[in-house]
């Protein structure tokens, strides 16, 4: 299957079937995936948690809002966190990263408000979502993406430091049922001509 054909197959996926279960071969290739995904200055601001545990998936499906029934139905659950102590950043990045890209840091980014900070450790972890989505189908397995979480409550479920949650990405199997599936209710997209310009 080509990519773009993976691209056509997937789709937000709103009802999983609890009973069929994703490969730990699988799960181990996506971690991987995740840790070769690509940031400005290679800076990877981000931690990555995968919750198949029941007990542990059920309270943060509790603090999901109208997500929690895909968190529980599906295979596993994938927090997508972010750095929210600069302090550990900095040091982080003094010790790993080239002097060049610390100090493309220290000119650039560090001078800006806190706020502005992370905000682009957000846009980092946004690549690697998209990423995990491209893998995801590609690998045939399902997913939804969840902003619709409570970020102060999967941090004290999660037991967090320095790190707060951004978003979540259910993953596991279609169910035969789900009527978002694109047979059912076919993409909706712009046209090409609306979103991609060529010179």
């Amino acid at each position: 299957m080509s990519f773009l054909k993976s691209m056509q197959w997937r789709y937000t996926t709103k009802k999983y079937n609890p009973s069929k279960k994703i490969k730990v071969t699988q799960l181990e290739e996506l971690k991987e995936v995740l840790r070769l995904t690509p940031s400005s200055i290679n800076s990877q601001p981000w931690r990555f948690t995968f919750v198949s545990d029941t007990t542990t998936k059920n309270k943060l499906a509790e603090a999901s809002f109208f997500n929690a029934q895909k968190i529980i139905d599906s295979d596993t659950l994938i927090v997508f966190s972010r750095v929210n102590n600069l302090e550990v950043f900095e040091k982080e990045i003094e010790e790993i990263l080239p002097k060049v890209a610390v100090g493309y840091y220290d000119q650039f980014i560090k001078t800006k408000p806190e706020a502005e900070i992370k905000a682009w450790f957000d846009k980092q972890v946004y690549l690697a979502l998209g990423v995990l989505l491209s893998a995801c189908a590609e690998m045939k397995i399902d997913s939804t993406p969840m902003e619709g979480i409570e970020p102060e409550k999967y941090n004290e479920i999660l037991g967090l430091k320095n790190y707060t949650s951004l978003v979540g990405v259910a993953i596991g199997f279609r169910d035969k049922d789900d009527t978002n599936q694109v047979d059912n209710s076919p993409k909706s997209r712009k046209l090409l001509s609306k979103v991609v310009q060529s010179i």
